[in-house]
């Protein structure tokens, strides 16, 4: 895997780096949380813009992720909006969703982009292009809160997200059995051999998938999602405890 760096993280190499996510409805409770965050030992940050009450008005979310910049500091600064169907707060409608990823991007203010591959081919061409003008890395992302589907398909998702020109792929996926979690484990670290020149991200939700936010070092995954207050999905683990246990791997890698 060849690792990518923003600002001045590498993700792809070494233990996977740690994002915590910032889930808040209200204004100044997402600037409290970025505020505690970067108290805490974070890599990166998520802002999942779905949960804002003012996630409709661009020029809101705008001048909110200008305000969350200034406290951020040098923290890498993802910016979400997860659409309901993928597990996220509310509906959009595809030309919102395409105009406010289009609007993030060249605002200056994040550095990635998360970006739903099922968004549909055009829309995820015209986003990728415009991050990538302003030198914003795209995270291509599909998450399914219901099942873990076959290997093959999973497989096909992060070929057609590499085909597309995503900087970063991403698994989200729900296991009905321990077999399905050995499945994503499979596709991680199979695909991180195959696909060479971006890292690939993978968790299996819920505590049956627990392990998988844990293991990326060892089976090919770059980044885990931990938990400050609030969970954005099921299977978070509190951060601090997810740093000893990520340490922990780490010094005992052998390979």
């Amino acid at each position: 895997m060849k690792p990518i760096t923003i600002r001045n993280l590498s993700i792809g190499k070494g233990r996977p780096k740690i994002c915590i996510p910032i889930i808040a409805s209200d204004k100044e409770e997402i600037l409290a949380a970025a505020k505690e965050i970067i108290q805490l030992p974070a890599d990166l940050i998520e802002w999942r813009a779905d949960w804002y009450e003012d996630a409709y008005h661009p020029e809101k979310v705008l001048e909110l992720a200008s305000q969350m910049r200034q406290i951020l500091g040098n923290l890498p600064f993802l910016f979400t909006f997860r659409t309901e169907r993928e597990g996220g707060e509310k509906s959009i409608t595809p030309e919102e969703y395409l105009n406010l990823n289009l609007v993030m991007a060249e605002s200056g203010y994040i550095d990635l982009l998360d970006v739903e591959l099922f968004t549909g081919e055009t829309a995820v061409t015209q986003i990728i292009q415009k991050a990538h003008e302003n030198q914003v890395r795209v995270m291509l992302s599909n998450h399914d809160f219901f099942k873990t589907p076959p290997k093959e398909e999973l497989e096909g998702r992060l070929k057609k997200m590499h085909q597309l020109g995503g900087d970063i792929l991403k698994l989200a996926m729900m296991p009905q059995s321990k077999r399905d979690l050995l499945t994503l484990l499979e596709v991680t670290l199979e695909m991180s051999e195959a696909i060479a020149d971006c890292p690939i991200v993978t968790m299996s939700m819920g505590s049956m998938g627990v392990i998988s936010r844990l293991a990326g070092e060892t089976f090919g995954s770059a980044i885990t999602f931990g938990a400050a207050k609030q969970r954005s999905a099921p299977g978070q683990v509190e951060v601090r405890e997810l740093t000893e246990a990520l340490e922990i791997i780490h010094r005992n890698q052998n390979f």
